[in-house]
């Protein structure tokens, strides 16, 4: 396995903010019942340039599981009014350092994002260093992205199930040991906890320390006390989608790419009457 990084450091943006071609998006999301904002706190505060992701709209509007996967027609049109192309080099980050820039980045990289990387610790390292902010919306002139999404990095409920029978990979799931056990409530209002028979659990916050990924040797670590076997394929899995991508992230950090990564996760396995184990 080789190890590569989807990272740039703030340096690096830094150095080549406005660079022709460069698009840097912020993709903040934050759950409900923190009360926060993503796109309330991007007006009001921003890395200069940047565009504003947003989970909630650009998603599919035919269900009601959160933050699906839109069409790629729709993604295409999305991105395209951010004044994202192509040939853009895209460098998404998030106000917590490493919460769901991750999903961002997966979902450009799901329909074909030719070069997008992450901020390594996001808006609070960039704050911390004292770099330049701006206010008030970025409206870039459209542009033309031709979008395509690779069906096979995203898993759905059937094939969950089937790999879950089968024992043909792995769901690591990257919710809370509690919630994962049926011990603590899920943060969506009547949604059991619990987990999926025979799925993992590996917690995010075993790899993500003051808004960075950990070091390799400490994924390692936490992947390995979590029971899985990286010579077999992976499926990441959270409660809605977004810190899956997290675990994907560390993951690819140590050259294991994952199979997929189950866009309905918990809540669509738990509101489809589907086995739950708690223990």
């Amino acid at each position: 396995m080789t190890a590569s990084s989807p990272f740039v450091s703030t340096e690096w943006l830094a150095a080549n903010l406005g660079t022709p071609g460069l698009v840097v998006v912020d993709g903040s999301w934050h759950m409900p019942a923190t009360g926060r904002s993503g796109h309330g706190e991007y007006l009001e505060r921003h890395i200069p340039g940047a565009v504003f992701f947003d989970l909630d709209a650009v998603s599919d509007p035919a269900t009601d599981l959160p933050h699906m996967l839109p069409t790629a027609e729709a993604f295409a049109a999305a991105v395209g009014a951010l004044g994202i192309g192509d040939d853009a080099r895209i460098v998404v980050y998030d106000g917590a350092g490493l919460f769901s820039a991750p999903r961002v980045w997966w979902t450009f990289k799901a329909f074909g994002a030719r070069e997008v990387m992450i901020l390594e610790g996001g808006l609070p390292k960039w704050l911390a260093e004292g770099r330049p902010t701006e206010s008030g919306a970025v409206q870039p002139p459209f542009a033309r992205f031709t979008a395509k999404l690779d069906e096979s990095i995203v898993a759905t409920i059937s094939r969950v199930e089937h790999v879950l029978s089968d024992a043909s990979a792995q769901v690591l799931d990257a919710r809370s040991a509690e919630r994962f056990a049926g011990a603590a409530p899920e943060p969506r209002p009547g949604l059991s906890s619990g987990h999926m028979p025979g799925s993992f659990n590996l917690p995010v916050g075993k790899v993500v320390r003051d808004g960075t990924l950990v070091s390799p040797a400490e994924v390692r670590a936490a992947l390995d006390s979590a029971g899985i076997d990286l010579a077999r394929p992976v499926i990441t899995s959270c409660g809605s989608g977004v810190t899956a991508a997290i675990l994907w992230v560390a993951l690819e950090s140590i050259g294991k790419t994952p199979l997929a990564l189950y866009d309905g996760s918990w809540t669509e396995w738990a509101s489809s009457g589907k086995p739950i184990t708690k223990v």
